[in-house]
């Protein structure tokens, strides 16, 4: 019977049947493009706010970051967790349990989205001057930040909805749904900032109406074309769905959480430890906030194929079919650490080249900022493997696993070495941090994933008896 339903369920479902490199490509491409969609979503913000405002309009964004990365933190904790959770229920025949998950989904994304938003706009003013808003700053902090809060039940639903779409069988879904939202903010921006000079509350406007419409997209997807639908009885709460929703996308959430603490470690770091020498702390943290755009650009094709790999592993591990699941992760990782070497090799020999693209500043700032991009990414060729590890624990199942992997980097190595190593070697120890931390992590990555591919080769082989035997 379980076999029959399983044989159903890759008539109706590709991630069971279609070539695992073709399937990677298609689910990973479209991850790609959203990830770096997500990258430069702010930057348009900036560049619009700051012709059409001023400098203090881009520090209310700046402000405004670390809450919405908070927010983006729960949005991809619930949106991984039921993509994750779906695949698993999807490859073993049980579609009901998936249709669930889509359902109560929707509602936690909703639920969450408001509350996340009451308690930002009860408590607004405490938490921007918590990161870092003063008197002149704050009015123009308020308007960005009290517009965009109302948008979050639409970001959170948009986010969650996504990674569901690539679950269903539909990447290309997942992306059109970022990119309309992203391609409408960009046409808005300056319309609302600069035709109706609305300033800050323009762009904040625009990034609402942009998440809104992603949000209708997705939705309209689920109701009308997905394989799996809305239906409203399967809306209702049930308590094991919340529960694998929360415990597989918590590496998701933790990963985005501590990106946000170890962003606020390094740049009073960078300014206490720059305030020291000659390159003061204002020029080594515009330098260092530069590097850090390259490495999230470069992190993203990793993401990507990290993100594309999800459904695919964990739908055939669903339904048994190890030797898939074996290939979908040695040609996600390869791909992701050729594709990574690549970026690495362009930033250790043409620094200059790379640094150009964000504009010439005078030779104290370029010359501290290509020692940034050389040693601080020096090991960033180790991410591939890092990041679709631990994706493979995740959309395997294993949340534990996941979880301490996702705080590896950061958390257990990165913020401790940036706190540390500037005792001994200054501001060049917050560049040493970077690789330290990188190749740490990869090494201790290994250390999981290699029992756990013998104990997938056992499988696989125990598999193939039995084929021979019947």
């Amino acid at each position: 019977m379980q076999q029959q339903r399983t044989l159903t369920m890759d008539g109706e479902n590709p991630l069971g049947v279609r070539p695992i490199k073709g399937l990677l490509f298609s689910f990973s491409i479209p991850a790609i493009i959203s990830c770096l969609v997500n990258s430069v979503y702010n930057i348009v913000d900036q560049i619009f706010i700051g012709q059409g405002v001023g400098y203090l309009g881009n520090a209310a964004t700046t402000i405004a970051f670390p809450l919405m990365t908070i927010i983006m933190a729960f949005a991809t904790l619930i949106g991984s967790g039921g993509s994750a959770y779906a695949a698993l229920r999807l490859g073993e025949g049980r579609k009901r349990e998936a249709l669930l998950t889509l359902n109560n989904l929707l509602g936690i994304a909703i639920g969450l989205g408001i509350l996340l938003a009451a308690a930002g706009l009860i408590f607004l003013k405490p938490i921007l001057t918590l990161f870092g808003a003063t008197e002149t700053t704050m009015p123009y902090a308020i308007d960005y930040t009290s517009i965009v809060l109302i948008g979050v039940p639409f970001s959170m639903v948009s986010i969650a909805l996504s990674s569901m779409a690539r679950t269903d069988g539909h990447p290309r879904m997942s992306m059109y749904g970022i990119l309309i939202g992203a391609a409408l903010n960009t046409v808005l921006d300056p319309i609302y900032i600069f035709v109706l000079d609305w300033g800050v509350k323009g762009a904040a406007i625009a990034t609402v109406t942009a998440q809104f419409v992603s949000t209708v997209v997705l939705c309209y997807y689920f109701l009308k074309k997905g394989r799996m639908r809305f239906t409203r009885r399967y809306m209702k709460p049930v308590g094991r769905v919340w529960y694998k929703i929360f415990s597989l996308g918590i590496s998701s959430g933790i990963t985005a959480l501590v990106a946000c603490i170890m962003q606020v470690v390094m740049n009073n770091s960078l300014v206490y430890y720059g305030n020291q020498t000659e390159i003061t702390g204002d020029v080594a943290l515009s330098a260092m906030g530069i590097v850090m755009k390259i490495a999230m650009i470069l992190a993203s094709v990793c993401i990507g194929f990290g993100i594309g790999a999800q459904p695919i592993l964990g739908f055939n591990l669903g339904a048994k079919k190890y030797a898939r699941v074996r290939h979908t992760y040695l040609l996600a990782v390869s791909i992701a650490t050729a594709s990574i070497l690549i970026g690495w090799a362009v930033c250790q020999l043409a620094p200059h080249l790379v640094l150009s693209l964000f504009g010439k500043e005078n030779q104290t700032f370029t010359d501290f900022a290509v020692r940034c991009l050389r040693i601080y990414l020096g090991g960033i060729f180790c991410a591939g493997f890092q990041i679709v590890s631990t994706n493979y624990f995740q959309a395997t199942g294993q949340p534990l696993k996941a979880s301490l992997l996702s705080m590896l980097r950061q958390l257990i190595l990165l913020i401790p070495m940036l706190l540390i190593l500037p005792l001994f070697f200054g501001l060049n120890g917050l560049l040493y941090a970077g690789p330290c931390a990188d190749i740490g992590s990869a090494v201790i990555v290994a250390l999981f994933i290699l029992p756990e591919m013998r104990k997938l080769n056992r499988k696989i082989a125990e598999s193939q008896g039995h084929a021979l035997a019947a």
